[in-house]
């Protein structure tokens, strides 16, 4: 019944279709992404996205599946014939690692030095797994002599799951060793580069990765949407070896690999985002004309770039060894006195620069400033450190 609320002090009024409601299409803002993600999105990629949609067993967009696929190993640096785009965002990329590879009883040793390391954590108590804990402070790199301690003491582990780029801190772990160390143990890897890949060296048959997520939006600058994966034949073989059926059935690879693998004709699983799939193909056609080395010292470039402006305006990186900073996450200390969020809103709204904030234990004492993809950029830097100088009085 309609009526006045007392306590709202508005008058409900019943659903009519003769009411009127005055609604207009959204034109979002312009704005300069330096935040931790996304980046900034080139027209050409945004192009791509308003191609004809088609449908998602059509002949020619079955062809362009198998370039996505092409310029996913690329990317990566694998031979993976897994290596495909799931069809969410990289937290569903990261859970598709798990709930495949994870069965309930099963131990994992997971790898804790920022806030994403936790999320594997939670991702291992969801399997109905054990998960043993390796602790680093935030900001540090995860410590390969204490995951060795905890294989060994362990011996059952079925794998090790670690963050290689660490979104929250801007520290970049030792991939290489991680994985050998779990290989040694018979254990398999389980890797989060989502903000790594494509903007620093990511190199899983190189590292012997076993299973590897990322995402679209941060160093490949396409939109949100899509998570890379790539599982190595190790990592098939666990999967196809499983006891208890894989916990989701839309992350299920024996299935998803039905509709993505050519072999013997597709069946159908979901409908695909079949846009997003063009704009992330487009964005890995502009890293492989550029390349992947060049991409990696174009990000390194632009690192040290703002790191030398930021010590001119008196600001400095948390932390002190560079061997393992991130060159596309830069965590800036917030001065004394100064009002962390009052200046990331004074640059959103008088400058039109997004930049982040810290998370857990950093909330309030770093901002976090990315230099990924098509935000890597000389004049997004300079543009930057023109207004936190103004903000800041410097």
């Amino acid at each position: 019944m309609p009526g006045k609320d007392a306590k709202a002090g508005y008058t409900e009024e019943p659903f009519s279709s003769s009411v009127r409601i005055a609604m207009q299409s959204f034109h979002p803002p312009r704005r300069l992404l330096l935040g931790p993600g996304p980046s900034d999105v080139p027209q050409r990629i945004l192009d791509a996205l308003a191609r004809p949609t088609i449908g998602h067993l059509d002949p020619a967009y079955v062809g362009m599946m198998e370039e996505l696929k092409t310029l996913l190993r690329y990317a990566f640096k694998t031979a993976n014939p897994l290596t495909i785009p799931v069809s969410a965002p990289g937290s569903a990329g990261m859970e598709a690692c798990f709930v495949n590879l994870v069965e309930p009883g099963d131990t994992v040793i997971v790898c804790r030095n920022g806030v994403f390391g936790g999320r594997m954590r939670e991702n291992v108590v969801r399997c109905g797994a054990n998960a043993v804990m390796v602790e680093d402070d935030f900001g540090r790199p995860v410590d390969p002599e204490k995951v060795e301690a905890a294989l060994k003491a362990h011996p059952a582990a079925k794998a090790v799951a670690f963050v290689h780029a660490e979104t929250s801190t801007g520290a970049r772990s030792d991939a290489a060793t991680l994985c050998r160390l779990a290989h040694e143990h018979g254990a398999l890897s389980i890797v989060d580069t989502v903000t790594s890949l494509g903007g620093c060296e990511v190199d899983v048959d190189g590292w012997g990765a076993d299973a590897v997520y990322s995402g679209s939006q941060k160093c490949l600058s396409a939109p949100p949407g899509l998570s890379p994966v790539t599982f190595s034949p190790r990592a098939t073989d666990a999967v196809k070896a499983r006891k208890t059926p894989v916990q989701s059935w839309f992350l299920d690879m024996s299935l998803v690999m039905a509709y993505w693998d050519g072999a013997g004709g597709r069946s159908y699983h979901h409908t695909a985002p079949i846009n997003m799939t063009y704009a992330l193909h487009e964005s890995l056609v502009i890293l492989r004309a550029e390349g992947l080395e060049a991409a990696w010292a174009r990000h390194q470039a632009n690192h040290e770039r703002l790191r030398a402006g930021l010590e001119g305006l008196g600001l400095s990186l948390l932390g002190d060894d560079d061997r393992h900073r991130l060159p596309q996450l830069n965590p800036v200390v917030v001065p004394e006195g100064v009002d962390e969020a009052g200046v990331r809103r004074a640059l959103l709204n008088d400058h039109g620069i997004e930049i982040g904030a810290g998370l857990g234990p950093l909330a309030g004492r770093i901002w976090r400033i990315g230099l990924m993809g098509a935000s890597s950029r000389p004049e997004a830097v300079d543009r930057l450190l023109e207004a936190l100088g103004k903000t800041l009085g410097r």
